[in-house]
């Protein structure tokens, strides 16, 4: 059986607990796809906490330690001076906040692209320093010989086909990519090459809603979408995105929630009370004024 851990609120303790039930594998996510056909789609959200991953766990298939935290937790410009000590840390943490979804962690820019050898050092520490099922990584027909090697050696790869954030620098920006025919046919050549390169999944980002369709069509492994087509295998957001932590909301995002004037308007009355004397009251304390 897996555990998940609870945090013992007198310690601030993670202790490991019986999990309710058993934790979903790569297989069973391959699977969901049968002849081109997705019955119901796969549930993906970025984590990376413990506590975030408590929380998200139980609604989702698949959670995904995103190499976006370079922007969510540090601030900084993008997913580039991202590091492996980085995505380990937070991999360790998500896997044990959860015990129900399959757990996969983003190889982090500069720790793959070498060589299939130097994937394969950098995704097997990943998932030994983790316990992660799988790993992510961007890229099309370049990447489909390390997919395959890394495949033979039993590490599964999720693919990233698209907007790839890894290489804005190329890009140039962060905006929807297939807009011309030439690049239309390059993203569906790359999707094809890394789906027979044997990816269990793909993340499809970025790209023109007919463009996504073509390409959830053409592979065999389930897509999920982000910016892309509701027609997608599954579909993956940044979770503090949706919580509307940011003020900013990218046209491919609904916001669920108001986290961010929830947690601001907290903040100010806590400040406000302290200010005053208000808190902290007797309630808070430990016995009584004599």
């Amino acid at each position: 059986m897996s555990a998940t851990y609870t945090l013992d609120t007198s310690t601030s303790r993670a202790n490991p607990t019986p999990a309710p039930m058993r934790r979903l594998t790569i297989p069973s996510i391959r699977a969901r796809k049968v002849d081109g056909v997705t019955a119901e789609p796969i549930v993906m959200l970025t984590a990376y906490t413990a506590r975030q991953a408590q929380l998200l766990d139980p609604h989702c298939d698949m959670l995904l330690i995103g190499d976006s935290l370079g922007q969510v937790i540090y601030g900084l410009p993008s997913s580039v001076p991202v590091t492996l000590d980085m995505m380990i840390a937070h991999g360790a943490a998500v896997v044990r906040g959860s015990y129900h979804s399959a757990v996969i962690v983003d190889m982090p820019f500069g720790s793959y692209e070498e060589s299939p050898a130097q994937a394969f050092a950098s995704a097997s520490r990943l998932l030994k320093e983790t316990g992660a099922a799988g790993v992510k990584l961007e890229g099309g027909a370049a990447m489909a010989e390390t997919i395959a090697f890394l495949g033979a050696r039993g590490i599964p790869v999720c693919g990233h086909v698209g907007l790839t954030p890894q290489a804005i620098n190329m890009l140039g920006g962060y905006g929807p990519r297939g807009k011309s025919e030439a690049e239309a046919a390059k993203i569906l050549a790359d999707a094809r090459a890394v789906a027979d390169a044997g990816c269990f999944a793909m993340v499809v980002e970025g790209v023109l809603p007919e463009l996504a369709d073509t390409v959830t069509a053409a592979v065999a492994c389930p897509t999920i979408g982000i910016g892309a087509s509701a027609t997608c295998d599954g579909q993956v957001l940044v979770t503090e995105d949706l919580l509307g932590m940011f003020e900013r909301t990218p046209r491919f995002v609904k916001r669920y929630a108001d986290l961010a004037g929830i947690i601001g308007k907290a903040a100010a009355e806590y400040a406000s009370e302290v200010r005053t004397r208000a808190f902290p009251g007797e309630d808070q304390l430990y016995g009584k004024r004599t």
